[in-house]
């Protein structure tokens, strides 16, 4: 099973070795309540393990992931501070249990059956309530000395800047993300700006009630103001893309999340923008920006194919020590909790 922890809702499936899901479930993020998120993810694989011979959970944590895959140092959406969240899940499903960052989950399945396959070096940033990202090297994600690598909504552009939730000033998520469409779009809808009239139009003059998919939706059938606030959204993001291509050299750049569903409109404007921002331009290869194909789904995918790896590594680790000590073999998922890399 995979299961995707975003800041509004939890994604839960069942993925088979080929990546295709067989079955999966929704279910709303219960607001920044620790115990009832867990409560969530518990409820989705005790569900599925009744009709599914369920063999281990993949867990992608919108959060900073420790090197181990166990803990989740810290969440700007959620409150989890060190939570031990993969102690505490395979403690009440008894099943072996691995828990990586969310990007790193999306960016793994995009490059084993989406948008990535057949390239090495890979760049991968979500966008959804804020931005994700994820650095995939030779098949493998690389999370850096402390796991915690490929944050990189958190960059900070713009110095005293919006605030973001991570508690700092001006990260490049409060501009090129989910959550700054909806700001901008809102803001404007406050001021009964005639340009978002339209807009006004769809929530009855509510700005709160004022949502990204709305916004998208008006923008792919013609809105001037949606259009133009998914291409202030591309070109921020074509900057910082540029910016990352100077520094890992990526031989493609996926983009994922909620908001790549807005197709060119947002990733037109993206590419345009960082062809004129990199670094070298008319003198390298540029990567190919591409939109991920697997959709909300690589999130839950990617989380399922780190735990049947992770597990099969655990099942050859088990017959290695039994050949050496003579002992019987244990069976494979006698234990909840595993360990591994990939």
């Amino acid at each position: 099973m995979g299961i995707d922890i975003g800041g509004t809702k939890v994604l839960g499936a069942v993925v088979d070795p080929t990546g295709t899901v067989v079955a999966v479930d929704r279910r709303p993020t219960e607001g920044h309540d620790v115990h009832k998120v867990e409560d969530t993810i518990v409820d989705l694989v005790t569900g599925f393990a009744r009709e599914y011979d369920v063999a281990a959970v993949g867990i992608g944590a919108a959060g900073f992931v420790d090197v181990s895959r166990t803990v989740v140092m810290f969440s700007p959406h959620l409150d989890w501070r060190r939570e031990p969240l993969r102690a505490r899940v395979a403690e009440r499903v008894r099943l072996p249990v691995v828990v990586d960052n969310d990007a790193n989950t999306m960016a793994l399945a995009e490059c084993r059956f989406g948008a990535g396959r057949g390239h090495r070096f890979v760049l991968c940033v979500t966008l959804g309530t804020g931005i994700g990202g994820a650095l995939v090297l030779d098949n493998r994600v690389y999370r850096g000395a402390n796991g915690m690598a490929g944050e990189f909504g958190h960059m900070q552009v713009v110095p005293d800047g919006h605030w973001c939730e991570c508690g700092n000033r001006g990260c490049w998520e409060q501009y090129a993300s989910g959550n700054a469409l909806v700001r901008d779009a809102r803001e404007l809808v406050r001021s009964s700006s005639p340009m978002a009239h339209h807009l006004g139009l769809l929530v009855h003059g509510d700005a709160n009630a004022l949502e990204g998919p709305q916004i998208t939706q008006a923008a792919q059938e013609g809105d001037p103001l949606s259009i133009e606030l998914l291409a202030d959204v591309g070109r921020w993001l074509g900057v910082g893309l540029a910016g990352l291509a100077a520094a890992f050299d990526p031989g493609r750049i996926i983009i994922g999340g909620g908001l790549s569903e807005s197709g060119d409109l947002l990733i037109g404007p993206t590419r345009q923008a960082f062809s004129r921002s990199l670094t070298g331009r008319g003198h390298r290869t540029e990567p190919v920006i591409a939109q991920a194909e697997l959709g909300p789904s690589a999130g839950f995918i990617g989380a399922a194919d780190m735990a049947r790896s992770a597990a099969r590594r655990s099942r050859r680790g088990r017959v290695r020590r039994s050949r050496r000590t003579g002992r019987p073999r244990r069976r494979l998922f006698e234990r909840p909790g595993l360990t591994g890399t990939d």
